[in-house]
């Protein structure tokens, strides 16, 4: 069976796209782990390792905790409580009802008359995150605001270690270290590490390169200043925490990240949960690429370049891959004439690269973490399944994604949707 025309024209370029594919993540692999080791030796080892015993500020401004709430009823009682209980000095909660249609509005009455520290705020109807945290912070008289989801616990000193860099005028915002509580099932138990591997290794290679893609939207800490700078968030935006990083880098305001600021999260444990969620940060990072091209031509932001190059690259390099699964499928399933059958071209160590890379890159993210998170080593081994569950996830999410944005009305505003929670949190 001949190959098909169009396929033959194609031809010569099959053996650049699947050296690409293969060797672009084992490169941006060793990038970050080596960014990493930089980061700890300059920034994490010193004061102090113990994160109980963050080192005394000169000063204690008043911070307030804005917690936006959407059909929160499960979660909200446990996250008020837990924040009652912070070690700062000084600081308040303020608790944003976003017309949820679930008891939390109650709940948050309720809770108001037990706590002295808490301030609710009701929207008379749902409309977005990025307004419940508009709205928060605009309502409060303090100069710092930390920003949580309605399901995050933090920890005691959370506040003590975001607030250490606010000592210095040019940063913007701090974000934290989510830490995945959801550990019941596979994906738990992976995603706990991937926290660790992927997302704390990549914070701290990016914080030594320069720019931060996004802080975290479940745990940051925000000058108002810089906030009324940028204009506070984007109703639009799919993604609100990746667009107010990005925008606030542009204004050249600095973004940190602090290993040390804890913070408790649950995260989706099962495979429709982890796709929605997966395929909405896929498009909010595309919307942001998109957004920010024309302001990336400039000069003077030169040191935004590395993390678009680097999102740009992830982006290529997972429709390169869907190519050569795709011809993989045409060759080896089918059993259709295709140039050349995929195994025949990748070097026949391939699985013992990427595994052993893999392998490496989780030992060490989890040496760096395992001082904050007790009893991280144990879930080491599981991260085997890694490259099978998050690459082949990462490259759907993204070929669906971006044609999505691309149709998608600029003006739409983004809305709540009630995400997957995991099965049993564990503590």
């Amino acid at each position: 069976m001949s190959v098909p025309a169009w396929l033959s024209w194609f031809e010569p370029s099959w053996g650049l796209l699947s050296d690409f594919s293969f060797y672009y993540p084992l490169f941006m692999s060793y990038l970050w782990m080596i960014g990493a080791i930089h980061y700890f030796f300059r920034y994490e080892r010193r004061p102090t390792r113990d994160v109980a015993k963050p080192p005394r500020l000169p000063a204690y401004p008043k911070v307030s905790v804005v917690v936006p709430c959407y059909n929160e009823q499960d979660q909200v009682q446990e996250v008020i409580a837990s924040l009652m209980d912070l070690r700062y000095p000084n600081y308040n909660v303020v608790a944003v009802n976003d017309g949820s249609s679930d008891r939390t509005g109650a709940l948050l009455d309720q809770l108001n008359t037990i706590y002295p520290k808490l301030r609710v705020i009701h929207l008379a109807r749902n409309q977005g995150k990025a307004i419940a945290l508009n709205t928060g912070c605009q309502l409060t008289d303090a100069e710092f605001v930390v920003c949580i989801d309605g399901d995050a616990i933090l920890d005691p000193c959370s506040l003590d270690w975001l607030m250490l860099h606010m000592e210095s005028p040019r940063v913007g915002a701090v974000t934290g270290n989510p830490r995945v509580r959801t550990r019941s099932t596979l994906l738990g138990r992976i995603q706990v590490g991937e926290f660790s591997s992927i997302i704390g290794l990549i914070k701290r290679a990016q914080r030594t390169y320069g720019r931060l893609f996004t802080i975290s939207g479940v745990v940051s800490c925000f000058r108002q200043q810089s906030l009324r700078d940028v204009g506070y968030w984007s109703p639009n935006m799919l993604t609100e925490d990746v667009d107010i990083s990005w925008k606030l880098q542009a204004r050249h305001w600095d973004v940190r990240f602090e290993p040390r600021a804890l913070c408790w999260i649950l995260m989706p444990e099962t495979l429709r949960g982890l796709w929605r969620q997966r395929l909405r940060w896929a498009m909010g990072g595309s919307q942001v690429l998109l957004l920010n091209f024309r302001r990336m031509l400039s000069w003077r932001q030169r040191r935004m370049w590395p993390v678009y190059i680097e999102f740009t690259t992830s982006v290529v390099w997972a429709y390169s891959m869907a190519a050569l699964i795709a011809l993989w499928f045409w060759g080896t399933v089918l059993g259709l004439a295709v140039p050349y059958t995929v195994p025949t071209v990748l070097p026949r160590w391939t699985g013992v690269v990427v595994g052993t890379t893999c392998l490496l890159q989780v030992g060490l993210s989890l040496v760096l973490d395992s001082r904050y998170d007790k009893g991280l080593k144990r879930h080491y081994f599981w991260m085997i399944w890694y490259p099978l569950v998050y690459w082949l996830l990462n490259v759907a999410t993204t070929i669906v994604a971006v044609p999505r944005v691309l149709w998608r009305g600029r003006g739409k505003r983004a809305r709540w949707k009630s995400p997957d929670r995991g099965l049993r949190p564990q503590n």
